[in-house]
């Protein structure tokens, strides 16, 4: 990032106690505006918690007593400087909290922060707090650079600022970076926007910016820098749309006297690739209860992982379908499954209808440990909105005799992206499969940044016979492998106790 990022320190501070601080948004400097989250402020809601269920801008008088804002800065000549803020008003985003409402569903126990106790009330994370601070009014200055959500497009770089554990020692952590990727989006004109950039609790009301030519551009803010899905964390942050922001208040700063210059129509630049895009080779597949991800590989195969289908049910196949496209329902039939004892979680799906117009992936033959990668899969938001994008890099590759039978990544990886396609940013190849992530069973944890694929090389000459044979037994080598291959899948050494992972 070449200019410094326009983002800051937020204190907050009660005559009473409930003292906070998180992230912000230096958003204008004629006259000098600052943006962060409203959660830090849950202490001083005269009407308590139920305050963030109102549809309407909370003014200063809703809190009790107000308590006493300043900013942190980073000085020109170095170090740091702090300066007195005040409320104008808190305002919650309509675009967001409805996207929240139909993208994180209450059946799938979503809640915000790094633990249970210091979690974020889910009402509050479409509330946000401007506040004007007239130390920082320059006559000369403007509206930082914006870009809108609008634009945004899933595996689209991003990189997130704020401060870790907000202001508590900003000689060190102010303005944080982060890289990512555009994970989801959700909601009118990309109102929530899901980044598998790493954030900590604090950098709420940091931004979020896609890099343009002329310098990076602020596009969205952060709502809530821990997600968990159920007991699983998820391993993104939650961002809220900066266009979504501004029309929800537009009457709030209209009475202020302040006008909002329209975000200009820029479309940001997704770097090009190879042409391959992952999401026309990914699909949703639902089996009775379970859900998960696969790989077209042909227009009527796909490849997903053996405990994805193994209900038996009927199974239905639902391409991801492009911005334009309604997605179509396909039925399935599993031809081939290995057995519960291989070491290789692998399913063949036969669709009774061709997917139209598909492309079908170039497989890759090579692996580069340390070469960035992509995991596309139905994890996270799910069947909600579409594939989540992840990136990270290729860790570790696991051969046995010299032939790879295990690739490792730092994607982040989620329940429901089983099946899911690993491809290689550099070519656009496809890797191989999400088979799944790692959970520690001592201690109760998930990590979703260590997460285990099956190699495409594995699967492709037994795909490649079955295409000119349609006989599913050209599959039938994943049921007999030899023992340090089910040594190296069930995470453990021979001899040896059992793994705990």
């Amino acid at each position: 990032m070449a200019a410094a990022p326009p983002c800051c320190a937020v204190r907050v501070r009660g005559a009473g106690g409930g003292d906070g601080g998180c992230s912000g948004l230096v958003l204008s400097r004629r006259p000098a505006l600052v943006l962060c989250h409203a959660a830090v402020f849950a202490p001083f809601l005269r009407a308590g918690p139920i305050a963030w269920a109102r549809p309407a801008a909370l003014p200063p008088a809703a809190l009790r007593p107000c308590p006493r804002l300043s900013v942190v800065l980073g000085a020109a000549a170095g170090g740091l400087r702090e300066l007195e803020a005040r409320l104008l008003a808190l305002v919650p985003c309509a675009a967001f909290r409805r996207a929240l409402e139909r993208g994180l569903g209450r059946a799938e126990r979503w809640r915000f922060g790094a633990s249970e106790e210091a979690g974020t009330d889910p009402r509050a994370l479409p509330w946000f707090a401007w506040l004007r601070v007239p130390g920082l009014d320059a006559p000369e200055g403007g509206w930082a650079a914006r870009a809108s959500a609008g634009c945004l497009r899933k595996g689209q770089a991003l990189l997130a600022c704020g401060s870790p554990f907000g202001d508590l020692c900003p000689e060190l952590f102010l303005n944080t970076l982060s890289r990512g990727v555009v994970s989801n989006l959700a909601g009118e004109e990309n109102a929530l926007v899901l980044t598998d950039a790493r954030c900590l609790p604090g950098t709420e009301g940091g931004a979020a910016f896609v890099p343009s030519p002329d310098g990076p551009r602020v596009v969205a803010v952060i709502a809530a820098s821990f997600c968990w899905k159920g007991a699983e964390w998820v391993g993104l942050t939650l961002l809220c749309s900066l266009a979504a922001i501004l029309r929800s208040s537009a009457g709030v700063l209209g009475e202020a006297g302040i006008a909002v210059p329209p975000v200009p129509a820029w479309v940001a630049a997704v770097p090009a690739s190879s042409g391959q895009d992952p999401l026309g080779w990914t699909a949703l597949v639902e089996c009775g209860a379970t859900w998960g991800s696969g790989v077209l590989l042909a227009p009527r195969m796909l490849l997903t992982c053996r405990h994805v289908v193994e209900a038996r049910a009927p199974l239905y196949v639902t391409p991801a379908a492009g911005p334009d496209q309604d997605a179509a329902v396909l039925r399935g039939r599993v031809v081939f499954a290995t057995e519960e004892s291989s070491p290789f979680d692998v399913a063949v799906v036969e669709l009774e209808e061709s997917v139209p117009g598909f492309v079908p992936p170039c497989l890759a033959s090579t692996f580069l440990p340390g070469e960035e990668v992509t995991v596309v899969g139905f994890g996270a938001l799910g069947q909600a909105c579409g594939p989540s994008v992840t990136a990270g890099v290729l860790s570790a590759v696991v051969a046995v005799a010299g032939r790879p039978v295990m690739l490792q990544t730092t994607c982040a990886v989620h329940g429901g992206s089983s099946g899911g396609p690993l491809v290689s940013s550099r070519s656009g190849c496809l890797m191989g499969i999400v088979a799944s992530n790692t959970r520690d069973t001592g201690a109760g944890a998930t990590y979703p940044h260590l997460n285990f694929c099956i190699p495409i090389t594995i699967l492709q000459p037994l795909v490649a016979c079955y295409s000119r044979t349609g006989d599913p037994a050209a599959f039938a080598e994943l049921n007999r492998v030899g023992e340090e291959v089910r040594a190296t899948w069930q995470l453990q050494q021979r001899p040896g106790p059992p793994s705990k992972l």
